[in-house]
């Protein structure tokens, strides 16, 4: 299941690091709206998370970090639209030159792609 949410997810980045600044901002704030809007269930299952867990014996120290709240939720999709505030890094010139050839060289800024948590 992991394995084949990792390659659709791959898959969809790819068509993300097509979009433009305001398009990934609507995504964001779709993104925002859905885990408020689907608070209860992701809580639910948060709550059945944090039990199997429990029982594996994981240190308190690493259930507290599990553990959402409906304050911790809501910071979290505060902190995805505050997201859509920053500057779109994608595409800046990092670095660049030309070469004795005449050759412009660039370094650019690039979506980064898939991470797993």
């Amino acid at each position: 299941m992991l394995e084949q949410m990792g390659i659709a997810a791959k898959q969809a980045s790819y068509k993300l690091a097509q979009l433009s600044s305001r398009e990934k901002n609507r995504v964001l704030e779709k993104i925002a709206d859905e885990l408020e809007a689907q608070s209860e269930s992701i809580l639910n299952a948060n709550a059945q998370d944090v039990a199997d867990a429990r029982a594996n014996g994981l240190s308190e120290a690493m259930l507290d970090r599990l553990t959402l709240t409906p304050a911790r939720l809501k910071g979290i999709a505060d902190d995805v639209r505050q997201v859509c505030n920053l500057a779109d890094p994608v595409g800046q010139v990092i670095d660049g030159g030309v070469l004795d050839s005449g050759l412009r060289l660039e370094r650019r800024r690039v979506p980064l792609g898939v991470i797993g948590v």
